[in-house]
């Protein structure tokens, strides 16, 4: 039997889970689970990055306990980043990607170089204002001081490796999201790198998934009584875990990995930066097996969170369960938001947000939990039909089905509504789509799993997969006539 660690990082949580192979059959198992709390220090939101490596500790401990593992893969969310100084020490704590510090970007100095469709006819990556190369170039002309104090710069997974082993590598999954990668070269593009101001000296060669990393330092292995494991490079990026193990044999599937974002795309072997393709704003990551995962980011479930978290300041405490339930008793199409507004970016009020959102655009406002969520839920919904539209005209083919994977798929209302939007029926599972990733692409590694095809094979013959049917959607089609009007 195989056993290989696996370690999870969302943008609310982690866990360590252990993978078990044997016989062609793959059995997943939590054995530690953490929060992953952001810290607002002086106006500046900081990932806890430290407290984050503590659980890792924790979690290794606790494998060893438990019988030990062979190979150790580490997944996160994407764009962040430690600098680390000539001293290998973190110059900085690494900053969330939801400060506030790069909201005004497009005033960087960088855009008097070069044109948002030049940096995309290169990277392919969808404009987001918190991307990694708004970061650095916002350092680069706001705290320089920190830049030049900087010997290496690693991305979330990477510097977590590098706290296991010593080693420091960038992992291309993890790398493409950044806006710095040249998305065919698969490799920096160094002129767009130096017009931001970034000395190039700073990053690390490009390493792909399924490669060694490194093995556990030697302090560690001695504080945990843990085996001298190799920890690998995976596809680090979580999305990646996730796509790598889509339960189809599809060339091209459409998939949405629902969970903090909505990532929703397909699977490409190039990618496409056209100027139209640059109009939708479509993204060109990198995906297991140097595939291209072709896909927008969307806000997820990010908006549920925030409105449990401050109903639950506010006394109210609900299950995601219990709200999904409460959506489900309210009318339908009463308002929409559009989720990707800038009125959603950052931590707080969102249900006074969405109020005042839906009062300012002169539709009916939502008073109830239920109904706020119900707005949530139908707008993503209608986000995804506005956004299948433009991918299918962008790579010329459509799919009848969509594949949601991860937290996401538990929600039945939301993935009933996600198939009656859109007209296609909803594949929904595995929900834990990124780790089953992250330890198929060890599995990988170590020669027990053949390839991704064999892994998304293994994946759909052991996972529970639910199928929501589209019905008639005329009441649909007219409410996407309103949400078209809006956004």
């Amino acid at each position: 039997m195989a056993r290989v660690l696996a370690f999870d990082f969302g943008a609310s949580s982690g866990r360590a889970m252990i993978g078990e192979y044997a016989g062609g059959d793959i059995a997943v198992r939590e054995i530690h689970r953490f929060s992953n709390d952001p810290v607002n220090i002086n106006d500046t939101l900081y990932w806890d990055v430290l407290r984050l490596f503590f659980e890792i500790k924790q979690g290794i401990s606790k494998a060893v306990q438990d019988g030990g593992f062979d190979t150790i893969g580490i997944d996160t969310w994407g764009v962040d980043f430690g600098l680390i100084g000539g001293d290998g020490q973190l110059v900085s704590n690494p900053v969330h990607y939801r400060d506030k510090r790069t909201d005004g970007y497009k005033t960087l100095g960088l855009y008097q170089k070069t044109t948002p469709e030049q940096i995309y006819r290169s990277t392919g990556i969808q404009e987001i204002q918190f991307n990694t190369l708004h970061q650095l170039a916002y350092l680069a002309e706001e705290e320089p001081g920190q830049l030049a104090r900087t010997s290496k710069v690693l991305f979330t997974p990477d510097l977590l490796n590098y706290f296991l082993t010593g080693e420091m590598k960038t992992e291309y999954t993890i790398a493409s999201t950044s806006q710095m990668l040249d998305a065919k070269k698969r490799d920096w593009d160094y002129r767009l790198i130096g017009e931001a101001g970034i000395d190039p000296a700073i990053l690390c060669e490009i390493t792909m998934p399924g490669n060694v990393c490194g093995v556990l330092r030697p302090e560690i292995q001695e504080e945990l009584n843990a085996p001298p494991a190799k920890v690998m490079c995976i596809a680090s990026h979580d999305t990646a875990s996730a796509v790598s193990v889509v339960p189809t044999q599809d060339k091209h599937p459409m998939y949405i990995s629902s969970g903090t974002w909505s990532l929703m795309g397909t699977e490409l072997g190039e990618p496409i930066t056209s100027r139209e393709a640059w109009e939708y704003n479509f993204t060109n990551e990198g995906g297991a097996g140097r595939t291209i995962r072709y896909l927008k980011n969307i806000m997820g479930t990010w908006l549920n969170q925030e409105c449990r978290r401050q109903w639950m300041r506010e006394g109210r405490e609900y299950s995601f369960s219990q709200l999904d339930g409460m959506a489900g008793q309210c009318a339908p199409f009463l308002c929409f938001i559009d989720v990707d507004a800038p009125d959603f970016m950052h931590p707080g009020n969102m249900p006074r947000r969405i109020r005042e959102y839906c009062a300012r655009t002169g539709q009916p406002v939502p008073e109830t939990e239920g109904e706020v969520i119900r707005c949530i839920d139908e707008s993503l919904a209608l986000k995804y039909r506005n956004t299948a539209e433009g991918m299918e005209k962008m790579v010329g083919f459509g799919n009848d089905t969509i594949h949601i994977l991860g937290g996401g798929a538990n929600s039945a209302l939301l993935c009933q509504m996600a198939a009656d939007a859109t007209g296609k029926d909803v594949l929904a599972g595995p929900t834990e789509a990124t780790v089953l990733g992250n330890i198929m692409m060890q599995l990988i590694a170590a020669g027990e799993v053949r390839d991704i095809a064999e892994a998304r094979a293994i994946v759909a013959r052991t996972e529970e997969i639910r199928r929501y049917a589209h019905k008639d959607g005329k009441a649909w089609d007219a409410a996407y006539a309103r949400y078209q009007d809006l956004v």
